[in-house]
């Protein structure tokens, strides 16, 4: 874990005040590699933990292939919350998410991984000569072992459970926040209690003309300090609190809440209502690989080696005692995959390799 923050810290500092060369920031779509060539390493997932282990494959002379289902890499960074501060990435006090991905690219795109996107990896099988074969929507591809940094798996935002909550999707209800600009000079709702729905008034408290947040109970499962910021900003919050209706003509204009103690009802006028319930995540073709799961992830051992010898999970999608779910940790967990990978690879292969400050070989963070 250690390892890990120090190349991330050191990259990223290594860049900082200056502007990225066409070259650092490229990503090498690689549309016409043949599907008979073969890689050391798939990495399955373009988020932050698959983007530092094509990094590290790179850091360890390992070719690297990254499929990823999205059109652009960075992961639920990138498709859900682009403008969103990140505080606990080691180092820095806050990065915007998307910050986060454009260096996480840069630092990976050094060792010129094959990327393929918009992709989705639906088999996965072991030849007879210990080969990989990965089935994707759009071609097979092989390689000698196989990272899985899937985040939670495909993710569909779990549904507002109010009258007319459905009828208004697009149009002033919203599951996703890319931006908090659009809601410049508006009166916002925010339901929920989690990281999400923190995160989300959190970051339109300075925007919108007036922020609410609802939640069912009084206790929140975000980030204890984040919850605390939320209790000393602008934003109101009503707890023991549910949305029952969403009204409007054509765009919301209003709802009604009720205290689901003293079952008292009020109806607020708002422009927009915010989900911040969270998603349901599904590992999709994943559960029929053959690994070990449990619950909506996949089990792995201190190698972050699944059940499968050779196929390796990092990140929120893979579980052991202990797990948390962070950005950090997957970081960590990065280098951990990648270097057992080079081991299975070439059993002659040292699991520990040199720090990255006695390369010479590394342009981007150089000193």
């Amino acid at each position: 874990m250690l390892l890990a923050s120090f190349y991330l810290i050191s990259f990223l500092r290594g860049s900082a005040g200056r502007t990225l060369g066409a070259g650092e920031r490229r990503v090498r779509r690689d549309a016409n590699v043949s599907s008979e060539q073969v890689f050391d390493v798939t990495v399955i997932g373009g988020g932050p933990a698959g983007l530092f282990a094509a990094f590290y494959c790179g850091m360890r002379d390992l070719s690297c292939q990254i499929i990823d289902s999205l059109p652009e890499l960075g992961g639920q960074l990138t498709a859900l919350y682009p403008e969103k501060y990140i505080y606990d990435v080691g180092g820095f006090p806050k990065i915007r998410a998307k910050e986060l991905v454009e260096q996480l690219k840069a630092q990976a795109m050094q060792f010129s991984p094959a990327v393929f996107l918009e992709e989705q990896v639906t088999g996965l099988t072991k030849t007879d000569d210990g080969l990989f074969v990965l089935e994707t929507t759009k071609a097979v591809r092989r390689s000698r072992a196989v990272i899985i940094a899937g985040g939670v798996g495909t993710f569909t935002p779990r549904k507002l459970p109010a009258k007319g909550a459905e009828a208004y999707e697009g149009k002033g209800v919203h599951y996703f926040l890319p931006s908090a600009e659009p809601f410049r000079g508006k009166r916002v709702l925010v339901v929920g209690g989690g990281d999400s729905a923190v995160d989300y008034a959190l970051m339109l408290e300075p925007v919108a003309e007036k922020v609410i947040l609802i939640h069912r109970r009084d206790q929140f499962r975000a980030h204890e300090h984040s919850v605390k910021q939320l209790f000393e900003s602008s934003v109101e919050v009503r707890t023991f609190t549910e949305l029952l209706d969403v009204k409007g003509d054509g765009k919301v204009e209003a709802v009604t809440v009720i205290h689901n103690q003293t079952k008292e009802t009020d109806e607020i006028a708002v422009d927009a209502v915010v989900s911040g319930l969270g998603f349901v995540a599904s590992l999709g073709p994943i559960k029929n690989w053959g690994l070990e799961i449990e619950g909506n992830s996949i089990v792995v051992n201190s190698k972050m080696e699944t059940n499968i010898p050779g196929v390796y999970a990092i990140g929120d999608i893979n579980t052991y005692p202990g797990k948390v779910k962070l950005i950090a940790v997957g970081l960590g967990e990065a280098p951990i995959a990648v270097s057992n990978a080079k081991t299975y690879i070439d059993p002659t292969a040292k699991l520990a390799t040199i720090h990255s400050s006695d390369r010479t070989d590394i342009p981007v963070g150089r000193a």
